[in-house]
């Protein structure tokens, strides 16, 4: 039986498949595909880390200090993207 974080797995995976996908398919240029891909995938990433965990959940200033750095990284992308 497939678990929780199998599907998860996969839906990642389908996820930037489909940005591959949406690249070579449409009139979008691929780099763009894939970012869609990721931004749909970072969404499992998101429920697989901190709305269900496979462990317990650590301490707040800990998830805090994730949750920025991950905002940070996406700002980042977003600018050496777009700049």
């Amino acid at each position: 039986m497939i678990s929780r974080h199998d599907k998860i797995l996969i839906g990642i995976a389908a996820s930037l498949l489909g940005g591959v996908v949406l690249g070579l398919v449409t009139t979008l240029q691929f780099h763009i595909g894939i970012f869609f891909g990721a931004l749909v995938a970072t969404v499992f990433v998101y429920d697989a880390m901190f709305r269900n965990p496979p462990l317990p959940t650590g301490q707040p200033k800990r998830m805090a200090a994730a949750i920025v750095w991950h905002a940070v990284l996406f700002v980042l992308a977003l600018a050496v993207y777009f700049g």
